[in-house]
């Protein structure tokens, strides 16, 4: 079946869905969802959202200053002054569309402090912000006559010359998206959406690592797609692990312990209850993330732990389970009391800094083709995501590339020679278990060669592995039918891939990037 949409937006979290209601009027949008609405890394948020609103004691300058402090000064100045002062007028957006942040008795935002912050800047509600986002875009997006929802449909390609017989290479200049082939899980069919924009928001891809906090769904689809379109893929090397993450094993995704508990007062201890921060930063346990993570893996390493512990058994009973009423009831779920116990934790995937590059306007090397959201690269970031920046600079990024389609969107004509998919001499795999096993050997790959610390032997390892991978995917998706699985798989082992090779070319340790062959000086 051919659909045809002025707007194809990929993926159904913070940044595509605001980019949808933003644009959606007299023009025709359509929402790809590989699953729900619900299912995205949006819903597991817990710590908040980053923007400067209490200013008797805050300002653009010191959340400028933060975010490239954190980046270990890679970011992009002119992206993180776009976000940071662009901020507050999306924090509106977010409020009059029903996201209701908490406030204080005087009705002032109750603002968090986490890692890397000078301020207290966080806006959120109770330990569970991104499903307050995320639900409250949900009861707008349904409503509006002009956005139409396409669940449990997994997108295989973004259309392009290539697929009109043209040969794209990655260095024409003119590669432009035309819409997505798109697998209809129910049926089985790949339909064909065009577009005359096309917007990935397909978010992260966690779950190439075996311990991670996103959903099973984060398979880097959005970026592996693009890349293999020929677009322009940057900074993959750095993946952000989160230091807190519930150690229970068995869980997959991991259960998130909020950074904002380290600003409340939780305290990190090693498997004896012994505090170790002091030895790693004077800023102890509200260090960036990247330094705490490192920190905890090595705390393991030396006592050959499989965790360290979070305390937070010293702060008010009552208070913090009011903060903090989600992860008190997951703990006690399992039989952790936080206000008495301490709680298990450890490092997970987490956040990707890198993606599709985009401009200021969110605009890929992809003409017509915009990213916003996890999957994209701004430059904010750098070499280290500051907490709570993320969310934020999807809804600012989501912002500029409304604008900037909006006002091009009219140059743009439907293409009606697009053909149809070719699955001609394919057929359902025979043995799932070669996807699947395949799928937990990358997980592997990643997690022993490409973590949290590298060196140029582990890379080599890991190039090699992933090579025959790579060979036995493409072979097995030549002569197959699609499936949401295989899809999965090939665009894990070609965001792997990324990630080892970006993280070989660079000869330093910086920000999350951090290789024994190369340490700080």
């Amino acid at each position: 079946m051919v659909y045809e949409y002025d707007y194809l937006v990929i993926g159904s979290g913070i940044a595509g869905m605001s980019f949808a209601l933003k644009v959606a009027g007299s023009a025709r949008v359509a929402i790809i969802c590989k699953t729900s609405l619900e299912e995205a890394n949006t819903f597991l948020a817990q710590g908040g959202v980053a923007s400067v609103t209490n200013l008797e004691v805050d300002n653009f300058a010191k959340h400028i200053d933060d975010t490239m402090v954190a980046g270990d000064q890679l970011s992009d100045r002119a992206a993180v002054e776009k976000v940071v002062t662009g901020a507050p007028e999306q924090i509106d957006f977010l409020v009059k569309h029903g996201v209701k942040f908490d406030r204080t008795p005087a009705g002032n935002y109750d603002l968090h402090r986490e890692g890397g912050h000078s301020e207290f800047r966080i806006l959120h509600h109770a330990d569970n912000t991104g499903a307050e986002i995320q639900t409250s875009l949900i009861d707008e997006i349904k409503a509006h006559p002009g956005i139409d929802i396409f669940t449990d449909r997994c997108a295989i390609e973004i259309i392009t010359q290539h697929h009109l017989g043209k040969t794209v290479t990655r260095r024409s200049p003119d590669i432009t998206c035309y819409g997505a082939y798109v697998l209809d899980e129910a049926s089985g069919e790949v339909d064909t959406f065009l577009s005359r924009v096309t917007v990935m928001a397909t978010g992260g891809c966690g779950t190439v690592y075996t311990t991670t906090t996103n959903p099973l769904i984060a398979t880097g689809d959005g970026i592996a797609m693009t890349y293999r379109a020929k677009g322009t893929v940057e900074d993959m090397e750095f993946i952000q692990f989160h230091p807190t993450a519930l150690y229970h094993p068995g869980d997959r995704p991991n259960f998130l312990i909020t950074e904002a508990m380290r600003g409340y007062g939780a305290v990190l201890r090693n498997i004896n209850g012994e505090e170790f921060m002091h030895k790693y930063d004077p800023r102890l346990s509200l260090a960036p993330r990247d330094i705490v993570a490192r920190a905890i893996d090595s705390e393991m390493k030396a006592a050959g732990s499989d965790h360290v512990y979070l305390d937070v058994t010293h702060k008010d009973p009552e208070e913090t389970k009011r903060h903090f009423p989600n992860i008190y009831e997951k703990c006690l779920s399992l039989g952790i009391d936080i206000t008495k116990d301490y709680i298990p934790v450890a490092p997970a995937a987490h956040y990707l800094c890198g993606g599709i590059k985009v401009d200021l306007n969110g605009e890929s090397s992809i003409k017509r083709l915009y990213a916003v959201g996890e999957c994209s690269c701004t430059g904010l970031h750098g070499g280290n995501r500051l907490a709570s920046n993320s969310l934020i600079e999807a809804v600012v990024y989501a912002d500029a590339a409304a604008r900037h389609a909006s006002q091009h969107i009219g140059d743009y004509e439907l293409r009606s020679d697009v053909p149809e998919w070719n699955d001609e001499g394919t057929a359902h795999p025979e043995e799932m278990v070669l996807i699947t096993q395949s799928m937990k050997e990358v997980n592997q790959i990643m997690s022993s060669y490409v973590g949290i610390v590298r060196s140029d032997l582990r890379l080599k390892r890991a190039w090699s592995r992933l090579d025959i991978l790579y060979e036995e995917t493409e072979r097995l998706f030549k002569v197959s039918k699609p499936s949401r699985a295989l899809c999965e798989l090939r665009n894990l082992i070609n965001v792997a891939y990324l990630i080892m090779r970006q993280a070989m070319a660079r000869k330093e340790s910086r920000g999350l990037h951090y290789t024994v062959d190369y340490p700080h000086v």
